[in-house]
């Protein structure tokens, strides 16, 4: 009987970021991974399966007939000197063989099949690091995953079946055919083929059909899969609303949808069951009857009866699995034309051909009449000038929405600047490899998010392969060393997801020591002490201040008081630099900077300015 995986296949939840590429455009995507030019061995390796292959193949179609001579040599007349020991030993050889070529063919081919999905899925992946941060924001993360899964997971599918499924029992069916037609006749041969032909047409029409319940069951398992991933990420949320009932019942919801989907599609199973078995019951009656007359008649042996018989139930037993290949083939190429088409989205932002690394000699940094916009019919910088001389430090502070973290990601070149230019030692950003460019910059974020592993990995990450020596001494220079050695495993304690074992101010200061560890010729402080306590942020405030000696260093501050020394203070506003100075100075002038000091001054004395700012809703970044 046709069976039915029941594992949900190709994710339709991701967001449409591009149209599909097509199924042709998917092969062709994948066949250099199979045949790739200058792999000797690769292709070595697929002639010799294709071989082992048509051995196999040739073996299992000889069987039956070693099996029809026996039995005509056995119905004689026969004493224990004339029992066909050669056609009983060729018989079981030739079993032997079919089976030994069949796995040998596996072991050969197992190798580019795991190579192509291995690179396949490489090249996924390193396109999605390479795509732009609009993308990733507005992608859902489940969804993705799903993509590249089901996308692997079918090519192994596809390779599998189509190579040493469907080419395979389609060539024993013709070869049986022509057998037939040689040695019964005609008629058993179109009899067959009729058989056959009923079946295939059957089961691929019924299958089509079914489709509709397949993709309902795709398209419910992808949401139930993204709520369920959606609601784990925010964990603390559900738990600081109390929402887990609610996230309960979404996530039941989306299950109900995809039980239903289930049901249909198993019901649909049981009709394409019933409506195969009785096509090849009455092909196989039919043979075996026209094969008894012919018995009777005298024109046919007892092992022409057997030869018939073994034929077609050689024959039906690939045939019984045509519906679920033929399913399973067509929705492994919608998983793997799902993966590829991610491979088709255009990365905004791009090296320039040719592009030379960045070569960093003191470390300007220069604004050049930069503007940009998340959305044009929303700009967020508005012709925004200023440098930070080499080794010098220049802070930007300003409301909420005004453009501060946004200068961050154009630094980084998460994005490319709409207008103006953004430059480092008079060299453009866009003229130069975004790796050398984020190789100069060190950055610590106002939220830290930490890989699910060791504090060790954490640190490292910085410069992976650094020597635990230089990763302690990263660490003490971040004020963490002690708090790491206080832990049960040491460096070797995992954060958790997310860094979620580890409080605001101690994930802030593994990033510190993950910078410090980078080395950069440029830093970039992005609300860097926001989650820290004023003992703990004074500490590292000066071992900041001491890391930054002699580099190019732009902070986006939160306290105002903690810019107070920086050698040029930028007040933005609605995406424009309104006013720029050094403290006293920008104090004198009476405007937007000194409102705001005497907001955070005035509530710091009310005992008020511990921890976090009360003004955070004045002066979060954007």
């Amino acid at each position: 009987m046709t069976t039915d995986s029941t594992a949900p296949i190709a994710p339709t939840d991701t967001p449409p970021v591009q149209p599909r590429i097509g199924e042709m455009r998917a092969l062709r995507t994948l066949l250099p991974h199979l045949w790739p030019a200058g792999d000797v061995e690769t292709r070595v390796r697929v002639v010799v399966a294709l071989l082992f292959l048509v051995i196999a193949k040739a073996a299992t179609v000889y069987t039956p007939l070693l099996y029809k001579q026996a039995i005509d040599a056995l119905s004689l007349p026969v004493d224990a000197l004339t029992v066909p020991v050669g056609l009983i030993l060729a018989y079981g050889l030739a079993r032997v063989l079919s089976l030994a070529f069949g796995e040998l063919r596996d072991a050969i081919f197992v190798k580019v099949e795991q190579g192509a999905i291995r690179k396949s899925a490489l090249s996924v992946f390193q396109h999605l690091h390479a795509l732009s941060l609009r993308f990733h924001l507005e992608r859902q993360t489940g969804g993705l995953s799903r993509s590249l899964e089901r996308g692997t997971r079918a090519i192994q599918t596809i390779l599998s079946y189509s190579l040493f499924s469907i080419v395979p029992t389609i060539v024993e069916i013709l070869l049986v055919t022509a057998i037939l037609a040689h040695m019964l006749g005609i008629s058993y041969a179109l009899v067959t083929l009729a058989t056959v032909a009923a079946y295939i047409v059957y089961t691929f029409t019924v299958s089509e059909w079914r489709t509709q319940f397949r993709r309902e069951m795709n398209d419910t398992d992808g949401k139930a899969n993204t709520k369920a991933i959606d609601s784990l990420l925010n964990y603390e949320t559900v738990k600081y609303f109390g929402n887990e009932a609610h996230e309960a019942r979404r996530y039941d919801e989306a299950l109900r949808a995809y039980e239903r989907a289930a049901v249909r599609s198993e019901q649909s199973l049981a009709l394409l069951n019933v409506g195969q078995s009785a096509i090849i019951a009455v092909g196989l009656t039919l043979v075996m009857f026209m094969a008894g007359r012919g018995i009777v008649a005298g024109e046919l042996t007892l092992g022409d009866f057997v030869l018939v018989n073994t034929y077609l139930l050689q024959l039906y037993q690939p045939l019984n699995f045509f519906g679920m290949v033929y399913r399973e083939i067509k929705q492994a190429l919608a998983d793997m034309e799902a993966m590829f088409t991610l491979l088709s989205v255009e990365r905004e932002v791009a090296d320039a051909a040719g592009a030379p690394a960045l070569a960093v000699t003191g470390g300007e940094l220069r604004f050049e009449d930069v503007s940009f916009g998340y959305d044009p019919r929303r700009p967020i910088l508005k012709g925004v000038s200023f440098t930070v001389p080499a080794g010098r430090t220049v802070a930007i502070v300003g409301p909420s929405g005004a453009g501060k973290s946004t200068i961050s990601r154009l630094l980084f070149r998460f994005y490319d600047v709409s207008g103006g230019r953004i430059l480092i030692d008079g060299q453009d950003l866009r003229g130069v490899t975004q790796s050398s460019l984020r190789g100069a910059i060190g950055i610590v974020p106002q939220d830290t998010v930490l890989f699910n592993d060791t504090v060790f990995y954490n640190i490292a990450y910085g410069r992976p392969g650094a020597a635990p020596s230089e990763v302690e001494r990263a660490a003490r220079l971040a004020h963490i060393h002690d708090f790491i050695m206080a832990l049960p495993d040491g460096y070797q304690s995992t954060v958790g997801e997310r860094g979620l074992k580890l409080s605001g101010g101690e994930k802030q200061r593994v990033a510190i020591a993950r910078t410090i560890l980078k080395d950069p010729s440029i830093l970039l402080f992005d609300e860097a002490t926001s989650a820290l306590d004023t003992h703990t942020e004074r500490e590292i405030q000066a071992n900041l201040r001491q890391i930054s000696e002699g580099r190019t260093t732009l902070v986006i501050a939160h306290r105002l008081s903690t810019v107070i020394d920086a050698d040029e203070i930028l007040v933005l506003e609605q995406g424009r630099i309104v006013e720029r100075g050094r403290h006293t100075e920008l104090l004198a002038l009476g405007g937007s900077y000194a409102a705001l000091w005497a907001r955070q001054q005035e509530s710091a004395q009310s005992g008020q300015g511990r921890g976090p700012d009360p003004v955070a809703d004045v002066l979060v970044p954007v």
